[in-house]
């Protein structure tokens, strides 16, 4: 007897429909869970925040991770094995979780590491530095995070990329430290860097948008979309060699760049804006700049490479600063026409330039001056407060939606004095008035906090290129230093 064509069918479907529920309803629902889930508040948005919670006193950090398909590589043969070595791998920030929250328990009432002077044992440079003092937030947490960081830190650079764009930066003039970190990620001595991907704490996309800018950019054209595109592209295709992309959304990957126009390159790929690290001088919360995740770079001037030889040795504390305030610069951005307005030419005791005259050195200035004033330029950040610590100079910050470099870690009020572009007109009123003993105070932070924001070839510790690891660290943590 014939069976009824749709009595055979019948069967067919609920298994096609039973695989489909299996496979496209079920898997993206396991999820890899390292800590425990706290169901996100009602009305709130399962984005950024999900993937990326804030630890602080007791609240826990919560890391989700979906199990996406993926191209295998040599690292990755094995999907079980993956997931046993990213568990590893959050183990060990768990543990340097609970290690930082006992150092501030143990910090709480106990402001003394914060008004003692930092220590070093003059064995092997840096080797024994203990961080004290006022230019720090909490000294003893800071100490206790560092610590940790040296101990497990990993990151992987993916090999994606050909040069001069990928690989390689700038290591002279304006945007330097772009390069200069590059470099000493790839070719240093190698503490943080890991070659196997499956241990990294957090995976460096080692393109250059300076070098995207120079290589790729029509001049005038202010066409930024080859920048995007680059960006869009180098994204796919990590992405498609690697699982550690589709994993977390790109959340614990980092880019690097000084460049103005960092923030439009970024926009390339969506998660990589909104999700990822992204680590830039250009450090403006008005255009997109999310403190939580991102990290500020210090904006480093090396003409030719090198700090000039006249601010490697300051003046003694015993030579007398002749001026009050100095500033040279061109007149460009929405604060220095104000700053220029106001000052150029109209004290004798502070001397503002639009251009220097030749017969007049720029950084003899600076090292004879007690504040160096640093207005913002086009973009928020200026090298000009780099060059003031360097010449022990107090800086004097004048800016708008400028997030200051290691602000996590660093009391900036302790080494610098920010004021209100409103209040140029009133600069030598608000300068004058810091008693001479608040000035020392304020030339000492400048001192202590000078091996921070220092270059080094090699690195060495707490110098800038471990500050800049350090702040990707926090934000691999998700701690905050306060």
């Amino acid at each position: 007897m014939d069976i009824p064509r749709k009595c055979l069918l019948s069967p067919i479907l609920a298994l096609i429909l039973l695989s489909f529920i299996v496979v496209v309803v079920l898997r993206p629902v396991q999820l890899l869970q390292f800590t425990t889930i706290a169901a996100p508040k009602r009305g709130h948005s399962v984005s950024l925040d999900h993937l990326r919670m804030k630890l602080s006193g007791e609240n826990q950090l919560h890391a989700v991770v979906n199990s996406g398909e993926f191209r295998r590589n040599k690292f990755s043969d094995d999907r079980g094995s993956t997931r046993k070595k990213v568990g590893k791998v959050e183990q060990t920030l768990a543990a340097a979780r609970a290690s930082m929250r006992k150092a501030a328990s143990e910090s709480e009432g106990d402001e003394r590491s914060n008004h003692t002077v930092a220590t070093t044992v003059h064995d092997g440079g840096d080797r024994h530095y203990v961080p004290a003092g006022a230019i720090y937030r909490n000294a003893r947490l800071f100490h206790r995070s560092y610590l940790e960081m040296e101990k497990i830190f990993k990151v992987y650079v993916y090999p994606e990329g050909e040069l001069p764009i990928a690989h390689d930066g700038p290591c002279k003039d304006i945007y330097s430290i772009e390069g200069r970190f590059l470099h000493e990620m790839e070719h240093g001595p190698g503490r943080f860097r890991t070659n196997d991907p499956n241990a990294a704490h957090v995976y460096f996309l080692p393109f250059s948008v300076t070098w995207m800018v120079k290589y790729l950019y029509t001049p005038l054209s202010y066409n930024v979309t080859p920048l995007k595109q680059f960006v869009s592209d180098y994204v796919r295709l990590i992405s498609m060699r690697h699982p550690f992309w589709n994993t977390t959304h790109g959340a614990d990957h980092f880019m690097l760049s000084c460049h103005d126009w960092a923030p439009h390159a970024s926009q390339g790929n969506p998660f990589l804006y909104n999700t990822s690290i992204r680590v830039m001088c250009n450090a403006n919360t008005s255009e997109g700049f999310n403190p939580r995740k991102d990290v500020s770079l210090p904006e480093i001037h090396l003409y030719g490479g090198e700090v000039s030889p006249k601010l490697l040795s300051p003046p003694s504390n015993n030579t007398p600063r002749r001026y009050l305030a100095f500033f040279s610069g061109g007149l460009h951005g929405p604060i220095r026409p104000s700053l220029l307005h106001h000052w150029k030419n109209h004290d004798a005791d502070i001397r503002v330039y639009e251009y220097l005259p030749k017969d007049l050195d720029y950084y003899s200035f600076m090292l004879n001056s007690k504040f160096c004033l640093c207005p913002s330029g086009h973009e928020v950040a200026s090298p000009r407060i780099v060059e003031a610590i360097y010449a022990e100079c107090v800086p004097v910050i004048l800016s708008k939606y400028y997030v200051l470099p290691f602000g996590d870690v660093l009391q900036w009020k302790a080494f610098s004095v920010q004021v209100e572009v409103s209040d140029i007109p009133r600069l030598k009123e608000i300068l004058s008035s810091i008693s001479e003993d608040e000035y020392w105070k304020l030339k000492e932070g400048v001192k202590a906090v000078r091996k921070h924001f220092t270059l080094n070839r090699p690195a060495k510790r707490f110098d800038v290129f471990h500050m800049i690891l350090h702040s990707i660290w926090l934000r691999r943590l998700n701690i905050q230093l306060r």
